[in-house]
């Protein structure tokens, strides 16, 4: 069975931090990019950020370049999220997700989904 597995989430005061864990299972993960993707009740899908499977490269959104890290561990088949500096509009249902093609060719690159962890943040 492929299973993405989010957790991490969680409430948090504006300025802080929280870190999202990816663990897979299932897969092949070294193999596969794998990015971090966040939805607002009402709001489309936005993709947040992502890390190869090949070199280890990094891509973010812009809003979020400078506050969010993504880094991997192949040997735990997982895939981290630190997030800092925290803020009301960062509030969203974060989900990862897996590509077997790379980072940066769209989310119908993305063939596995996790469901999700829940991040709200207070003002």
């Amino acid at each position: 069975e492929v299973q993405l597995v989010e957790s991490g989430g969680g409430l948090v005061q504006a300025g802080g931090s929280l870190r999202l864990s990816c663990i897979a299972s299932g897969f092949t993960f070294d193999a596969y990019a794998i990015s971090w993707f966040r939805q607002a009740p009402g709001k489309e899908r936005d993709w947040v950020s992502c890390i190869s499977s090949s070199d280890g490269s990094t891509y973010y959104e812009d809003s979020m370049k400078g506050r969010f890290t993504i880094s991997r561990d192949n040997a735990k088949n997982t895939v981290y999220l630190q997030m800092n500096s925290l803020k009301p509009e960062d509030t969203a249902v974060y989900s990862c997700a897996a590509s077997p093609v790379g980072c940066n060719y769209g989310e119908l690159a993305y063939d596995y989904w996790g469901q999700g962890t829940q991040v709200t943040v207070s003002s």
